[in-house]
């Protein structure tokens, strides 16, 4: 839900412009209220946290929401009623983001680096889904019929691969017509989309069935292991410490959502490094998931602009590259995670960017190592967050508000790394586009060594909870989070 929601935008805004028949400004504000809303949504979705019930419920309205977002797209027809609707996919998308980490990483715990490989890996695949989908139904002139359609179609192609979040003004040059006789076929796409992604609410629905969580429903299935059951499937020898165990009282602790996370007591005899830690986290994934945005948004201007002078559609296929090598890349880390520790997954990652842009920036003639190296930039960027949020939570011990933060954090960066690149480029021109993207990875590498740095000197667990077990660490006794 979350992939097909974030990709589908850019490729589809010219028809959603003949649409709404708007110009292309207006509807490029469009991006920014999904953007924005997507990052409210990842702030206040650790308040569904508390038990699982809320969090399936929470988890079903938001992939319910994106299908009816889809589905009501095509009825919008005044693109203020447009910025709306996608403002309420960014809600709906951001609760998912922080609800379905969150959930893995309180589940799992110190196993929750695989899945969350293979929750990034659909991320992925749903971005590069949606574009495909949106494109037997794009339009090859313009959709607004009109006297001045043949001069602006013919400018289309660069006009529909110039389209970047956050940069309302950067295509006012261009004059399309925004009066006429509307001819769109996008509507069938976004349709499409919508019965795509309807499988994943029913997933969920039948997941609240399964937990006996639907009043209607609770009859006699059997549901999910709780903690205890699941902790005591890997330790089959204390299989009588379960009556004990389930009579435990549940307090919920940690994982809170950023307003909760910053109330005072939660402070309260925490020491330097706790904040350090969080801090760090958050500023690498600041600045790697920032180049994830600043990239695949302005490769392609980039490319068309001198001394590349790559041919248009050409150049088309490079974000495309980018986003297939991410998703390829997540998949090739899911079964690596479970040999390699989070924190070696993050080193080579920030190391592979860093290296990448320093080759792109020797070789920045090169048109064929400008695709070498998009494909490098997506395969080393692919795991950074789930290894990183995985490492973070680990160091924490799952007691700090890790997850909500560095979501937070990543989703600051994609926001205002793609606005500040985009003015350098301005006034600077295109070769700031590598120089940019080759700082950015310096100070995602310095980040990451004060994080390395900080975990030093974060203080240890208790001895006692390893005197239990040696896997007490990776089920503490806060199971507040499975309260139903």
């Amino acid at each position: 839900s979350f992939g097909l929601c974030i990709a589908f935008l850019g490729p589809t805004l010219l028809d959603l412009r003949c649409q709404t028949q708007s110009s292309l400004s207006q509807i490029t504000w469009v991006f920014f209220s999904q953007q924005f809303c997507l990052l409210l949504g990842s702030c206040l979705g650790g308040v569904f946290k508390r038990t699982l019930a809320q969090s399936l419920l929470a988890l079903f309205a938001s992939s319910l929401a994106i299908s009816l977002v889809f589905a009501i797209i095509p009825l919008c027809h005044n693109v203020v009623v447009l910025a709306v609707v996608m403002a309420v996919a960014g809600l709906a998308m951001g609760c998912i983001d922080t609800i379905s980490n969150m959930q893995l990483v309180k589940i799992y715990q110190k196993d929750s680096a695989i899945f969350l490989q293979a929750l990034h890996f659909f991320v992925g695949f749903g971005a590069l889904l949606s574009p495909l989908i949106a494109d037997p139904f794009l339009s090859d002139t313009n959709c607004i019929l009109s006297n001045g359609t043949a001069n602006a179609s013919s400018n289309l192609p660069h006009i529909r691969k110039s389209l970047l979040p956050h940069h309302p003004g950067n295509l006012s040059r261009y004059d399309l017509p925004m009066k006429g006789m509307v001819v769109t076929r996008v509507s069938y796409a976004f349709w499409i989309m919508a019965l795509i992604n309807l499988p994943v609410p029913i997933a969920v629905f039948f997941l609240l069935y399964k937990e006996r969580m639907v009043p209607c429903f609770n009859g006699s299935s059997h549901p999910l292991l709780s903690a205890d059951e699941l902790a005591l499937e890997t330790r089959p020898g204390d299989k009588d410490e379960l009556p004990n165990a389930a009579q435990r009282p549940h307090t919920a602790a940690g994982h809170e959502d950023l307003f909760s996370c910053c109330q005072s007591k939660n402070f309260r005899g925490a020491s330097f490094t706790y904040f350090a830690v969080h801090i760090t986290g958050a500023l690498v994934l600041f600045m790697t998931d920032g180049i994830v945005g600043e990239y695949s948004g302005f490769v392609y201007s980039y490319a068309v602009e001198e001394p590349l002078a790559v041919v248009h559609k050409v150049a088309g296929y490079l974000p495309s590259l980018f986003w297939g090598f991410i998703t390829l890349g997540r998949l090739i880390s899911i079964p690596v995670s479970y040999r390699m520790k989070p924190a070696t997954m993050v080193f080579i990652n920030v190391v592979g960017v860093l290296v990448t842009f320093l080759l792109l920036l020797i070789f920045s003639s090169s048109v064929v190592f400008l695709f070498v190296g998009t494909a490098s930039l997506g395969l080393f960027l692919s795991s950074t967050f789930p290894s990183m949020l995985a490492y973070t939570e680990d160091i924490l011990q799952y007691k700090g508000c890790a997850t909500t933060v560095l979501v937070t954090g990543a989703g600051i960066g994609e926001m205002v790394l793609q606005l500040l690149v985009g003015s350098i480029i301005h006034d600077r021109g295109s070769y700031s586009f590598l120089v940019c993207g080759m700082i950015f990875g310096c100070l995602a590498f310095t980040f990451y060594a004060l994080l390395v740095f900080f975990h030093r000197m974060y203080p240890k667990p208790s001895p006692e909870l390893d005197e239990a077990s040696p896997d007490k660490a990776a089920v503490p006794e806060d199971t507040g989070q499975y309260q139903r």
